[in-house]
């Protein structure tokens, strides 16, 4: 076992699979000699080369367009936009062109790669910055999405993400990157589109994704002190997306609450829990809950930050809520 940050994993995952396939390189702004803005990159340039780990200018229509000419000629390679927040300026070239291309070509070329980038709050970069994304992959027909919680799945799922023959938008939560777990050593692959339990329970369901799925255990251990056992469903992806896992879990609990940091309107979670109403309506006790951000920028001060996305005390308030109920 290697006790590896969210970061350090993130370079594992990428040397793992260049190392096995000659065919991924990687490219994106200060990704080489820098070893990226958030160090997740440190050591791939001198290991690897020049020729497969490459700077580029600063143009995220330049990134996506060169990877997207690989990936249909052959190559699968890894791109990173430095924030998630400037895919708005090369969402035409990804939605539109990337996405659609195995699907207007009836098949006949393959976009197999990689887009990563830091999404989401809890770092104090302001509204430009800060923006939790999923939400807008999630609604293009094309990719798949993947947002890992903890070191061991940024690597599992990075493998599985570089391995596929679709197109897939990797998400890595930026507050997470101090964060430590045990890694076994070796090759580690997992498989897109399966969720993991973070925690078992048998009163309350909490379906959660990257740096909520801490908070969610943080509060569940709270709750379990004042009688309420909850389990935590760490979703992984929203592309595919495992409604297999939750509606098992709903049938035990027969309460549902979903987190995430996304803004409330049109959110994720509305997707998980319009399928349940649907699908498991008989199995609900209560009315199903979504916490999420309210509809606005996130702030940059650190207190309204903080005020603004889901805490573990305000899951524990909530999630009280709905057990009481």
């Amino acid at each position: 076992m290697a006790d590896l940050t969210y970061r350090q994993a993130v370079g594992r995952g990428i040397a793992q699979e260049m190392a096995r396939d000659p065919r991924v390189y990687f490219i994106g702004e200060d990704i080489a000699a820098a070893g990226g803005v958030f160090k997740t990159t440190e050591g791939l340039h001198e290991r690897f080369g020049p020729d497969r780990v490459r700077d580029t200018p600063i143009s995220e229509e330049a990134i996506t367009g060169a990877v997207m000419g690989a990936a249909m000629n052959g190559l699968r390679p890894i791109a990173e936009i430095m924030f998630s927040d400037f895919f708005a300026t090369c969402w035409d070239i990804v939605a539109n062109q990337i996405a659609k291309a195995r699907y207007m070509t009836d098949g006949q070329i393959t976009l197999p790669l990689v887009i990563r980038s830091a999404n989401g709050g809890g770092a104090r970069f302001g509204a430009q910055h800060s923006q939790a994304m999923e939400n807008w992959a999630m609604a293009v027909p094309g990719l798949k999405v993947v947002a890992p919680s903890n070191p061991r799945d940024v690597i599992g799922l990075l493998a599985a993400s570089v391995r596929a023959d679709d197109p897939v938008i990797f998400l890595e939560q930026k507050s997470l990157y101090a964060s430590k777990q045990d890694v076994p050593e070796g090759e580690i692959v997992d498989e897109l589109g399966k969720a993991t339990l973070a925690r078992e329970g048998s009163d309350v369901t909490v379906v959660a994704l990257a740096a909520m799925v801490p908070r969610a255990v943080e509060a569940a251990e709270i709750l379990a002190g004042r009688g309420v056992d909850v389990e935590v469903i760490d979703l992984r992806s929203l592309v595919p997306l495992d409604m297999t896992t939750v509606l098992r879990s709903v049938a035990k609990t027969s309460r549902l609450v979903t987190v995430e940091e996304n803004p409330r309107l049109c959110g994720w979670g509305a997707e998980v829990t319009s399928i349940v109403t649907e699908e498991a309506f008989y199995d609900l006790d209560a009315p199903t809950l979504r916490i999420t951000t309210p509809h606005i920028p996130l702030p940059s001060a650190d207190t309204l930050e903080d005020l603004a996305m889901p805490s573990s005390a305000t899951i524990v308030t909530q999630i009280q809520r709905v057990a009481n109920g």
